[in-house]
């Protein structure tokens, strides 16, 4: 007997999903991209690819290549804008998905550009297309273009700046998305919540450089890029861990996520919510399988709800 739906429900920063399968950043466009490849509605949420101020062309291709790890890939935070989103895509997702969790992922190149594109985005929901939008992720591995490039997560300055204004943009939920080559992301979490954040996502991709050695030159036109794939999801479940002991705020684990034990991993080691990206571009199918995976887990091992593993995780020390 497989267990009861209600077994997979989680409620995170005061949202109900149905289960805890949330399709990752960029790897689901803003949902109707894949609303006739995947079933959606058996999903916990999903976030949807970046919405910047401007609209953004991104980096020159190809933008994607595979490795015997994972995947390498250097898009470059391509995107339609935040008037086009507001115009082409909340109407969507206010309609199609309501019994799934919709949050969107923010960029910006300066600490005000983040909560700019958060109010804009209010405003749409509030006037034309209530229920479009549940929450915010900010993606704070952005470069700060007015602090020479460095990342808003690795200043702690930045960061807090960010997080504020970003805070006094909305009433909504606000996850921050952090890199996992920050020095001590545990202090960095920390200074996300103590400005406002809600939850932390953990975590964004790696930098790497795939060379194609036949014609000597990098396997991506903008030559390094984002690691991700099953080689990220110790370095994922790492930071989950960490940051779980430093503070309280409910954690969004992503990162290698292609079955229902890696999504266990994650859960157990603190994480309410777990994302898959990767994966379902590999196989659209991913996401459900988890779900359907998690289920059988739970009925199997006598867990009536997934909440009761999430950090469960014993110390190895």
């Amino acid at each position: 007997m497989i267990a009861h739906r209600g077994a997979l429900a989680v409620r995170v920063t005061g949202l109900d999903f149905q289960n805890p399968v949330v399709l990752a950043a960029g790897t689901a466009g803003y949902g109707r991209e894949l609303a006739d490849i995947i079933d959606l509605h058996a999903l916990g949420g999903l976030v949807t690819k970046a919405v910047s101020p401007l609209p953004r062309d991104g980096a020159a291709p190809p933008r994607v290549a595979e490795f015997p790890g994972g995947m390498i890939n250097a898009v470059g935070l391509a995107n339609p804008g935040v008037d086009a989103v507001r115009r082409e895509h909340l109407p969507w997702l206010a309609s199609s998905i309501p019994h799934v969790r919709k949050i969107a992922n923010i960029v910006g190149f300066s600490t005000e550009e983040f909560a700019n594109v958060i109010a804009a985005l209010d405003v749409a929901l509030r006037v034309e297309c209530a229920g479009g939008l549940d929450a915010y992720e900010i993606n704070v591995s952005c470069p700060n273009i007015k602090a020479g490039g460095l990342e808003f997560g690795a200043d702690p300055v930045a960061l807090a700046e960010v997080v504020r204004r970003a805070r006094a943009a909305t009433a909504r939920p606000l996850f921050v998305k952090l890199s996992p080559t920050l020095p001590d992301i545990a202090r960095s979490a920390s200074v996300a919540v103590e400005e406002g954040a809600d939850a932390l996502t953990l975590v964004n991709t790696l930098p790497g450089l795939v060379i194609d050695v036949n014609r000597r030159r990098p396997a991506l036109g903008f030559g390094q890029g984002g690691v991700s794939g099953s080689a990220l999801r110790p370095v994922g479940v790492l930071a989950t861990w960490k940051v779980r002991r430093a503070v309280s705020v409910p954690l969004f684990g992503v990162g290698g996520v292609a079955t229902a034990d890696d999504a266990l991993q994650y859960l157990v080691a603190g994480a309410s919510l777990v994302g898959v990206g990767t994966a379902m571009l590999r196989d659209p199918r991913a996401p459900e399988r988890i779900v359907r995976g998690l289920a059988e887990w739970c009925d199997a091992n006598g867990v009536g709800h997934i909440a009761d593993i999430i950090g469960a995780l014993e110390s190895p020390t």
